[in-house]
């Protein structure tokens, strides 16, 4: 039947909704298929990943310790870390010290020292401060002949001793002349710093060094000798307080300056040597063996 064209007056219009069966779009396919195209060329590749990282190749550490000319080391310790800044932190305080109060200066003068030292010990004077200046040594050879281990050998002890003892004498015999001050007994004029105390204070350091490892006691019994000797040169008023402390500082920093020159131990190959010179024994008769390894 026919739809009306007209309507009836104060009839109202009403759209009924329908289904419409036309196709899709073709623009909207298209990126449909290509989404799905991307998809499966991308699961191949995904699927090739591995989910765990693969395990890191063993560290070299045969050649750890050598770094070669012009080739800087990946990991560089801080500035206070390194052993020449941990190495002079104490003697650099014990010589400041002595600077600071060097000639009557400071919070608590030479003079002030001197007062209240012989007001303890008015009448008492001594020679023993000739004599324990050495005494750490002494106890350093008299622990290794009962067979404690030390840290080096004997040979390169004497090495490390040597060492120490012309560091010690050069810098403190420049500093004396350099300085000119008077002894508080008036006999010379090369009262800073304390050579005895720090004769003392080398030796002690060295004895700290060699049996650290086997106890803590022979490095405090050999501080303790050396202090003793410090005290007596002011009983003997042979020095002043910034001569004795100055003087701790001198014989530490010798001693610890001497070891760590010490890298090529005598009797060891040192590291990245290409030449060396052993004895031999090769039909009957002695001799030497040159030997060398190309880079």
């Amino acid at each position: 039947m026919p739809l009306p064209t007209r309507l009836a007056a104060g009839a109202r219009r009403r759209c009924l909704p329908f289904i419409t069966t036309r196709p899709m779009p073709y623009a909207f396919l298209s990126r449909l298929k290509i989404l799905l195209l991307l998809t499966g060329l991308a699961a191949p590749a995904l699927a090739q990943v591995p989910l765990t990282p693969a395990p890191l190749a063993a560290a070299d550490t045969t050649h750890k310790y050598e770094n070669p000319s012009g080739v800087s080391s990946a990991v560089r310790k801080p500035f206070f870390q390194r052993k020449l800044v941990r190495a002079s932190i104490v003697p650099a305080i014990l010589i400041g010290y002595g600077a600071y109060t060097f000639n009557g200066g400071g919070f608590y003068t030479n003079q002030d020292a001197n007062r209240d030292i012989h007001r303890l010990f008015p009448t008492y004077r001594t020679h023993l401060d000739n004599y324990l200046q050495f005494a750490p040594y002494l106890e350093l050879g008299a622990v290794v002949l009962a067979g404690v281990a030390s840290r080096n050998d004997r040979i390169n002890l004497g090495l490390v001793v040597l060492k120490s003892e012309l560091l010690m004498l050069t810098s403190v015999y420049v500093v004396k002349t350099l300085s000119h001050e008077e002894r508080p007994d008036g006999s010379d004029n090369l009262s800073f710093p304390s050579g005895h105390t720090a004769q003392a204070f080398l030796a002690a350091s060295i004895v700290h060094t060699e049996l650290r490892d086997q106890s803590p006691w022979y490095g405090i019994g050999a501080y303790t000798i050396a202090t003793g000797v410090g005290v007596l040169r002011m009983v003997n008023t042979k020095h002043w307080q910034s001569d004795v402390v100055a003087g701790a500082g001198f014989g530490i920093l010798s001693a610890h300056l001497a070891y760590l020159t010490h890298r090529n131990r005598w009797g060891r190959k040192a590291i990245g040597r290409d030449v060396g010179l052993v004895p031999s024994y090769y039909g009957g008769a002695p001799g030497l063996c040159l030997t060398w390894r190309p880079r």
